[in-house]
């Protein structure tokens, strides 16, 4: 099971996945539960999911699951269209978040925030 985490800083989960250009990517076994230290992605900004319009697939469309802090409908429509399991939550330490997944237990709730 592939799993991205949407991460700015490389450290935390962030929000804001439509504008997000990086991602910590887990590979992890959901048998054994065993997890892999992630991969970080950097994305130049014009791939960033609100800017990408290109024919090829997005890095994105390789994960089975994606989670973050925040994102919009349209985003949530990309992954739903790609068939990716979107975990939207207010954990902030990413492996954390991962465990969580792999172990089929539920994330903390996104934080509100206003526009």
């Amino acid at each position: 099971m592939k799993i991205g985490v949407t991460s700015q800083n490389f450290r935390t989960v962030t929000g804001h996945a439509g504008k997000t250009r990086r991602f910590l990517v887990y590979e992890a076994d959901p048998q054994s539960r065993e997890i892999k230290e992630p991969e970080r992605v950097d994305l130049p900004k014009e791939m960033s999911l609100h800017e990408y319009r290109g024919p090829e697939p997005h890095p994105v469309e390789s994960f089975d699951v994606l989670i973050t802090g925040s994102c919009g409908q349209g985003f949530f429509g990309r992954m739903v269209a790609w068939n990716i399991q979107l975990e939207v939550t207010g954990e902030t330490d990413p492996l954390k978040a991962v465990e969580a997944v792999v172990a089929g237990r539920p994330l903390p709730p996104p934080v509100p925030h206003a526009h």
